[in-house]
């Protein structure tokens, strides 16, 4: 019955096919370790057998966004709360070792003493829906461009003929000439017919690949403007951007407990750098840095369009600031645009 009635403290180490598990009491006393199959069965006996030990009140768990994502979903679904963990540093690894029940030891004992304080991703809303459409958007993105790449390499060194035909020519046309090109499948063994079957091949490619661009275009643009008509309606904010801002706030937001919070997840806040005498902040290098991205591209968008940013602009130059100086102030003054209007978007969208 006192076991029962004691609070304790689970921590998880996530794979692939199997989750380690470990569990503390709360002044920090192992009671248990052991693993469990990364299935619905086994998330119901692992959290089984952190009970038997007690009340669980809290769980942390590593990699909520991959690994850890059922996990980390089911446990939420039972009442149970979770808290993301970050991997331990490689000078923390080194002196204590690497292994399943160490890290899951090492997630309770964060958790336990309160450096765990993340909210993991609820992932069950439309911004999941959206983040799943945009891992696809990007792969695309990539392939197209690395695509885009190879055939100017190509065009480079291909003989005088197809080089004079293609070169200095935007993308769209290059593509286009490429795909028209035409070679004698009998003399691949010469270099111009094999270049020009090259490019031809990499034209039809950069074709697929935008044509799935746009599809998928298609398919993530109205998901976003009805999960957020308000961030869509920020000046500067499209879909695209409205997206990469979704999918780094993710569906629950109570994980922005304010402002400051999310310029620090978008990597817009400034960071103390003060030593002795000198007071002084330094640039934040981490962060979301596609959240980061995001702001970066509206503060482009209102400095060339909004009379206000310039206005904002030209009064900072006269006031000793360089322009990215001025950039990293405008991202942070954007920060405050884009978190009253999730917590809007969000607020719509609870039930």
């Amino acid at each position: 019955m006192a076991a029962k009635k004691r609070s304790v403290i689970g921590g998880i180490d996530t794979h692939r096919d199997t989750h380690h598990a470990a569990v503390l009491d709360s002044t920090g006393g192992l009671l248990g370790d052991a693993e469990f199959p990364a299935t619905t069965a086994g998330y119901a006996d692992l959290l089984a057998w952190m009970r038997s030990f007690g009340r669980v009140t809290a769980v942390g768990v590593e990699g909520t966004g991959s690994y850890g994502a059922g996990l980390a979903r089911y446990l939420t679904s039972k009442k149970t709360p979770v808290m993301e963990v970050d991997r331990p540093d490689r000078r923390a690894r080194r002196a204590q070792g690497k292994s399943d029940p160490i890290d899951a030891i090492a997630a309770a004992r964060a958790t336990l003493a309160g450096t765990a304080m993340g909210t993991p991703k609820t992932r069950t809303g439309p911004v999941e829906a959206i983040r799943a459409l945009r891992v696809a958007r990007r792969g695309a993105v990539k392939a197209r461009t690395a695509a885009l790449n190879q055939m100017r390499g190509l065009v480079a060194a291909a003989p005088e003929p197809l080089r004079a035909h293609l070169t200095k020519v935007s993308a769209a046309t290059l593509v286009s000439r490429s795909a028209a090109l035409t070679y004698d499948p009998a003399r691949l063994h010469e270099p111009e017919h094999a270049t020009t079957a090259a490019l031809a091949g990499l034209a039809r490619r950069v074709t697929t690949l935008t044509e799935e661009i746009t599809t998928l275009d298609r398919q993530v643009t109205p998901i976003v403007q009805k999960a957020a008509p308000h961030t869509t309606a920020l000046f500067g904010v499209g879909p695209d951007v409205a997206a990469q801002l979704l999918t780094t706030a993710g569906d629950n937001p109570d994980r922005l407990h304010s402002e400051a919070a999310l310029a620090h997840l978008c990597g817009a806040a400034p960071i103390p750098a003060s030593s002795g005498r000198v007071r002084r902040h330094r640039l934040h290098r981490g962060g979301d840095r596609g959240a980061n991205h995001a702001l970066h591209t509206i503060a482009l968008c209102r400095l060339r369009y909004d009379p206000r940013t310039r206005a904002y602009q030209q009064r900072r130059i006269t006031e000793g600031l360089s322009k990215q100086e001025i950039l990293r102030c405008l991202k942070r003054y954007i920060v405050r645009d884009v978190y009253t209007a999730l917590r809007a978007d969000f607020t719509a969208l609870a039930p």
